[in-house]
């Protein structure tokens, strides 16, 4: 018999599909371990594993595996937390999750500076907006390096710290670990240059007796490089190619002055105003009055050329166009002011002439025509600053005074204001690059400065410093690099605010060289007109 038996067990252990005789499994043991288990439980599940080996006879190995899977006891179905089989001995009011939400997070007491974490929230609910815009750049660079110089890099902290900083090294102490090559990535063709401008004047130059006369525009620069300045009731010429000066006329009477000076655009002739309102017509070249044109009641403060077109406004509100080639030379008359005229400009097209008065009114008006296409009254007092927009024939920049200090844009064919800015001090003299997108702004009462603008977003670019009193009047170079500043000081300042670039310089300097046979032409053919 006991040589069956053990051929009994030889074939068993041949076939692979009853169980084998060994230790248990782990889970069974696990659940023979715990107390109270019951032994009704672990006998059903040594049936059903049972069950399932006997079941496969294709692979066994397989379907060991796939019934050892489907009945282990997964993370879901472990008999201690799963709904349909409990674990016996344990509450089925046990949480059978742990809390995966934490305190929360206090910051390190010993780290945090309380006194400046306080000063630096009330700084920035208080802080004004509009800070930026009054303070110049200047007062502003000023202001951060006083900041960094007193405070260090303290305000540049966090409010709430989180740990304690490392301790600094050594004197002396070299990290290894320190950056010391590092690549940026943004390509060149993406960076923002920014222009530079100097800050200082190129040149300074003496203006004794300059009238301080807000309503008057004493200064222009012709297209031969010629600057006309009117000291009192003289008119001085000066080279700015030789420095050379040279004195162009002086008034009879010692009691009149010079109310305004105007250069024509072909650059040999100059237009005066003067106090008794008689506007004189004067060849540089010879030094010679060619004509006396009157008819104002009262002093002429400004001129404006249109081809032979002259205009002139005075104190009465009054203007009247010139017609320098005939004999009778008034064509014309303007009256849409009640006070003073103070600002006269001609767009370079010619097809509208822009009028600025005590009145507080700016006036557009068109050739041949005595009404006024435009009146806008937003200006709160004398516009005196006007200047064609270069490249937008139709985009106007107006200044008001004191009472005003607004610089305002108008699209004088649709009669809109297309936007505004206030620049907390009078605006006495605009002026537009012809290089840059920018605008340049004069002002008097109470800062004195030059201002670039960045059209149309109106940030400031510069701070030009140097006049101690008002600025009165302004005017552009022919290259339009340079910008001469008159003001009440006596003194007048050269600064070189629009540099051109290299590359768009040689290609002007063919232009010029190309254009000065048609200008010699043009100025021939004025001449004999005029004469």
């Amino acid at each position: 018999m006991s040589h069956l038996n053990f051929d009994t067990e030889i074939s068993s252990l041949m076939k692979l599909d009853a169980p084998t005789s060994g230790p248990a499994m782990r889970w069974q043991r696990k659940a023979s371990e715990v107390p109270g288990c019951n032994t009704s439980m672990n006998r059903s599940l040594n049936k059903s594993l049972n069950k399932s080996l006997n079941a496969s006879t294709s692979s066994p190995m397989k379907a060991s595996n796939r019934s050892f899977h489907s009945k282990t006891p997964s993370k879901n179905k472990t008999p201690g937390k799963s709904s349909r089989s409990r674990t016996p001995g344990k509450s089925s009011k046990t949480p059978s999750k742990t809390p995966t939400r934490g305190d929360r997070f206090i910051p390190n007491r010993s780290a945090t500076n309380y006194e400046l974490s306080s000063f630096m929230l009330t700084n920035t609910v208080t802080a004004d907006p509009d800070a930026e815009l009054v303070q110049s750049p200047s007062k502003l660079e000023y202001q951060k390096l006083m900041s960094d110089n007193l405070n260090g890099n303290q305000l540049s902290s966090r409010i709430l710290s989180y740990k304690n900083k490392p301790p600094t090294g050594p004197e002396g102490f070299q990290n290894n670990l320190k950056v010391l090559y590092s690549q940026n990535k943004t390509p060149g063709s993406s960076r923002k240059t920014i222009r530079h401008i100097p800050q200082a004047p190129e040149r300074i130059l003496d203006a004794p007796e300059i009238l301080d006369d807000y309503y008057l525009n004493l200064i222009d620069w012709s297209c031969h490089n010629h600057l006309a300045v009117s000291l009192a009731n003289n008119v001085y010429l000066w080279n700015a190619g030789n420095g050379e000066i040279k004195q162009l006329m002086q008034l009879e009477n010692p009691e009149d002055y010079i109310g305004s000076v105007s250069w024509i655009k072909e650059g040999n002739y100059l237009a005066i105003g003067t106090s008794s309102g008689d506007v004189q017509l004067w060849d540089v070249e010879s030094s010679r009055r060619l004509r006396n044109m009157s008819g104002h009641a009262a002093r002429v403060g400004a001129l404006s050329w249109n081809a032979y077109i002259l205009s002139s406004g005075s104190r009465t509100g009054t203007i009247h166009h010139h017609d320098v080639r005939v004999p009778d030379h008034h064509v014309g008359t303007l009256a849409g002011h009640t006070q003073e005229v103070c600002g006269l400009k001609w767009s370079p097209d010619g097809r509208y002439l822009a009028s600025g008065a005590n009145d507080n009114l700016l006036n557009i008006w068109q050739p041949n025509v005595n009404t006024a296409l435009h009146t806008f009254s937003q200006h709160q007092a004398a516009v005196k600053a006007l200047a064609w927009c270069p490249w937008q024939s139709s985009v106007l920049a107006s200044g008001g005074g004191t009472a005003d200090r607004h610089i305002r844009f108008w699209n004088v064919s649709s009669g809109a204001c297309l936007s505004s800015v206030d620049t907390k001090s009078q605006v006495c003299a605009l002026l537009w690059s012809k290089e840059h997108r920018e605008l340049l702004s004069a002002h008097g009462y109470a800062q004195n400065q030059l201002i670039v603008w960045k059209y149309p977003t109106m940030t400031r670019i510069a701070e030009l410093l140097g006049h101690t009193s008002r600025i009165l009047h302004m005017a552009m170079s022919p290259d339009g690099s340079t910008v001469v500043s008159a003001a009440a000081d006596e003194t007048l300042r050269l600064w070189k605010c629009f540099a051109r670039d290299p590359v768009s310089k040689k290609a002007a300097e063919k232009g010029v060289l190309g254009g000065d046979r048609k200008g010699g032409a043009g100025s021939l053919k004025m001449r004999q007109s005029i004469r």
